[in-house]
């Protein structure tokens, strides 16, 4: 009787360390940090619009990131260039919409109708088209006071893509930083919708040899 009493106190104190260092463990890991998972923190490292590959770290902080760059274009050329030229070709892609569709239903005094407006350029010959071209180089030239390539045209730390100063109707005047970068997010996304959209109706013009409507 005596060593069963005894087993079963070795039992019972056995028995409580075991809860004891428990407890105790739960405690130490209630205020221990936690820790990421290997899969959250690789996750957290890729790219939101193309999962399979790694977010671009040079984008970041400018409106309209969503860590599009499958070609590396950022980490290879400076990001307020790459920012530049992204916004000026926007701009001109939602001119150019514009001016494509309107081609078909609307036709200046003085100058030839074409429905297809592929065939516009061929109508009115190469003096209209060389006359933007250049005033186009001249805006450029002007704007950025001559500092128009990649090495030199962010030499001022405060000048700021796409930004000049350009805002005839007061657009931006009495705007609180939260409503300017809404702004800014409608026009890059915009623009980067005008660039996909002149480029798909120009190929449809071509493919099919008709106007768009």
């Amino acid at each position: 009787l005596g060593a069963k009493v005894i087993r079963l106190l070795t039992m019972v104190k056995f028995a409580a360390s075991l809860t004891a260092a428990a407890v105790l463990a739960g405690s130490a890991s209630a205020f221990a940090p936690a820790r990421a998972s290997s899969k959250s923190v690789a996750m957290d490292a890729m790219s939101k619009s193309v999962p399979f590959l790694e977010d671009p770290k040079n984008t970041k902080g400018y409106v309209g990131d969503v860590g599009f760059d499958p070609l590396g274009f950022s980490d290879n050329f400076d990001i307020k260039w790459l920012r530049e030229a992204e916004i000026k070709h926007g701009r001109s892609a939602m001119l150019a919409t514009l001016g494509f569709v309107m081609q078909e239903f609307v036709t200046l005094p003085g100058m030839t109708h074409v429905d297809d407006a592929n065939l516009a350029p061929a109508v009115v010959g190469a003096s209209p088209m060389l006359q933007i071209v250049v005033w186009g180089g001249a805006m450029e030239w002007w704007t950025n006071k001559g500092k128009v390539t990649q090495m030199d045209m962010f030499e001022d730390p405060e000048r700021v893509p796409g930004k000049l100063g350009f805002d005839p109707l007061g657009l931006s005047k009495n705007k609180t930083p939260e409503q300017m970068e809404r702004i800014e997010l409608q026009e890059i996304k915009n623009g980067r919708l005008a660039m996909l959209a002149i480029g798909g109706m120009i190929h449809h013009n071509w493919v099919t040899g008709e106007a768009l409507f």
